[in-house]
C-alpha cells in the first residue's frame, strides 16, 4: 500500500508501486490539505468581491465572461466534457494508470480545490485497475494535457470510455455494476483536472523507467558485442576516464570491466591495436546517454512532485493566483533532449551489428557458414538501420515548435505532449535496436569457440540459447527478434 502524502516521490518508489501492484490511499496529510482547500474556495464564493478565472469565469480566452453562480456547476461539468477532442492512438494503460496516480498526487498538495470525493474516486479507480481511455493526440502541453486529461477524468462524470477486466466498457456502465454514482464537479474542479502536466510527465516517468532498463542492457550487449568481435579493453581502463571525468563514462568504463571479468576471450593477445569507434567509444557514448538520463529523472521527480494546475489556491495566504505552472516547457526540453540521447543509444548499436556481419576478424560474413547460399544475418542489420533512420526524424524538438491558440490568450505553448508521445516511439525502437544486437552479438560468439567470454556474458548468452537458437542456415526471422526483445524486457542481470 502507498500512502499519496507531500513526501518526495522518487523515480525508484513509483517503479516499485507499478511493478507490485500497490495500492493507493491517501494519507492524513493529504485529506486535511484537500479539505482544507475546499473549504476555502467555498468560503471564498460567498464573500467574492472580484472574478476569478476558472473559479466565476469562463477559460482561455473566455476568461472575462463572468459565469452566475448557480451555473458554476455545469461550467465545470460542461469543461471536461467539450475538451475531450483527443484523437490517434490510444495511450498504453500502463501510461494511463501512471497519469492517474501522478493527478491524485498533483490534488493532493491542497492547492487545486478539488473535492475529496473527487481524489479518492480516481484512487478508487487506480486501485480497481479502471483505466479510462485516453488518446496521444490533442495536447498542446500549455494549459495543462487539456485533452488527454479530460479522457483521463471523463468517466467521474458518468462519461467516457474505460478499460476494465479486459474490455473496453462505458464508464458509467463500470460505474452501475460497482454501485458508484458520477460525481457533482464543483467550482474550479474541472478546471483543476484538466490543467496539469500529468499526460506529458507519465509518458517520461514510463520512458525514464524503459530507458534506465535499456542504457544497462546497452552495456551488457554491447561486452558481447566487442568480445564476439574480439575487441580490446584498454579503452575502458579507468586511466583515460580520469583525465575526463564525466560521470556516466566512468560508470560505463567501469560496469564493462565488471562485466567482462574473467572473460578468455577479452585477455587474448589481439593482431589489431584499436577498435572502430562503435567499440572504442562506447565508454563516452553510452556514458553520455546515463548523464542525460540523470539529468531528465531529476527534473522529471521535481514536476511529479509539484502542483501543476491553474489557477493556485493559497488558503493561508488568502490568495487564488492564475499563473503558468501548467505550461510544459520545462520538462518538455528535456524529453527532446531524452529523445536524442537514447537514438544515439540505438545508433551505436547498429554500428557495432554492421561490424559482426561484415565478415571482419575471422567471423564469417553475414554470420553463418555458407553465406551466399545463405543470408544469415544481412537484413537483421537492414531493419536496425531503418529504425536508426526513423529515430532520426523522431529527434526533431517538438518543445521548439509553438502555435498560438485559445484566440491568442494561449500564445506561446510547449509542444510537449508531442515530445512526450513520440519519446515513446524512440523508446520501443530503441529496445528492438538492442534486441537485434543481442540476436547477432549471441550468433558471433558461437565461432568463438572453444574460447568463453566472461561468466557472466556466458550465463546471459546461455540463458538467451533457451529462447533464440544458434542458426544454422536460413531461418524465419521476426520471431526470433521479438524473442531478443522479450528477452530485454523480461530478464535483468548485472
Amino acid at each position: 500500500m502507498h500512502a499519496i502524502s507531500h513526501t518526495h516521490l522518487s523515480l525508484e518508489r513509483l517503479q516499485e508501486i507499478l511493478e507490485n501492484g500497490e495500492k493507493l490511499t491517501l494519507s492524513q496529510e493529504a485529506v486535511d490539505a484537500i479539505n482544507k482547500c475546499r473549504k476555502y474556495l467555498d468560503d471564498k464564493m460567498e464573500d467574492l468581491d472580484r472574478p476569478i478565472y476558472g473559479v466565476t469565469t469562463g477559460f482561455g480566452s473566455l476568461y472575462n465572461v463572468t459565469i452566475p453562480k448557480e451555473d458554476l456547476s455545469q461550467l465545470q461539468h460542461n469543461l471536461v466534457m467539450s475538451h475531450a477532442c483527443g484523437t490517434g492512438e490510444e495511450v498504453r494503460p500502463a501510461i494511463v494508470k501512471l497519469m492517474l496516480l501522478l493527478k491524485v498526487q498533483n490534488l493532493s498538495y491542497g492547492h487545486s480545490g478539488a473535492q475529496l470525493i473527487t481524489v479518492q474516486r480516481l484512487v478508487d479507480m487506480f486501485n480497481n485497475d479502471i483505466l479510462p481511455v485516453v488518446y496521444q493526440q490533442g495536447s498542446l502541453g500549455a494549459s495543462g494535457d487539456l485533452a488527454p486529461l479530460a479522457h483521463l477524468c471523463l468517466p467521474l462524470i458518468g462519461l467516457g470510455e474505460v478499460r476494465y477486466q479486459g474490455a473496453v466498457r462505458p464508464a458509467l456502465e463500470v460505474w452501475n455494476e460497482l454501485g458508484w454514482e458520477p460525481i457533482r464537479l464543483q467550482s474550479k474542479e474541472g478546471l483543476a483536472l484538466l490543467n496539469g502536466t500529468q499526460f506529458m510527465s507519465a509518458h517520461a516517468i514510463w520512458s525514464l523507467l524503459q530507458a534506465k532498463r535499456l542504457s544497462q542492457w546497452a552495456d551488457l550487449i554491447g561486452a558481447m558485442s566487442l568480445d564476439a568481435y574480439d575487441g580490446r579493453i584498454e579503452p575502458f581502463l579507468p586511466l583515460t576516464h580520469q583525465i575526463r571525468p564525466h560521470y556516466g563514462q566512468i560508470a560505463t568504463a567501469e560496469r564493462f570491466l565488471k562485466i567482462l571479468e574473467g572473460s578468455e576471450l577479452i585477455r587474448r593477445p589481439k593482431e589489431h591495436v584499436q577498435d572502430p569507434y562503435s567499440f572504442r567509444c562506447i565508454p563516452q557514448v553510452h556514458g553520455a546517454v546515463k548523464d542525460n538520463l540523470r539529468y531528465v529523472q531529476s527534473v522529471i521527480e521535481n514536476e511529479i512532485n509539484s502542483a501543476t494546475d491553474n489557477p493556485n489556491v493559497f488558503p493561508d495566504e488568502d490568495m487564488v493566483i492564475s499563473a503558468g505552472n501548467f505550461h510544459g516547457e520545462p520538462i518538455a526540453i528535456p524529453m527532446d533532449t531524452m529523445a536524442i540521447a537514447l537514438s544515439e543509444l540505438a545508433s551505436i548499436s547498429e554500428r557495432r551489428v554492421y561490424l559482426l556481419i561484415h565478415g571482419y576478424r575471422d567471423l564469417p560474413k553475414y554470420l553463418v557458414a555458407k553465406s551466399g547460399l545463405n543470408s544469415g544475418f544481412m537484413i537483421p542489420q537492414y531493419t536496425a538501420a531503418s529504425i536508426v533512420s526513423q529515430n532520426k526524424g523522431l529527434c526533431w524538438p517538438a518543445s521548439c515548435d509553438s502555435i498560438p491558440s485559445s484566440n491568442g490568450q494561449e500564445d506561446h505553448v510547449s509542444m510537449g505532449s508531442n515530445s512526450a508521445t513520440k519519446l515513446v516511439r524512440i523508446v520501443d525502437n530503441v529496445e528492438t535496436v538492442l534486441a537485434i544486437e543481442l540476436f547477432n552479438a549471441a550468433q558471433a560468439l558461437e565461432f568463438r569457440r572453444p574460447a568463453k567470454s566472461s561468466p557472466l556474458i556466458e550465463q546471459i548468452h546461455k540463458d538467451f540459447r533457451e529462447l533464440v537458437p544458434y542458426l544454422e542456415v536460413d531461418t524465419y526471422m521476426h520471431p526470433l527478434i521479438m524473442k531478443a526483445a522479450e528477452f530485454i524486457r523480461t530478464r535483468k542481470y548485472l
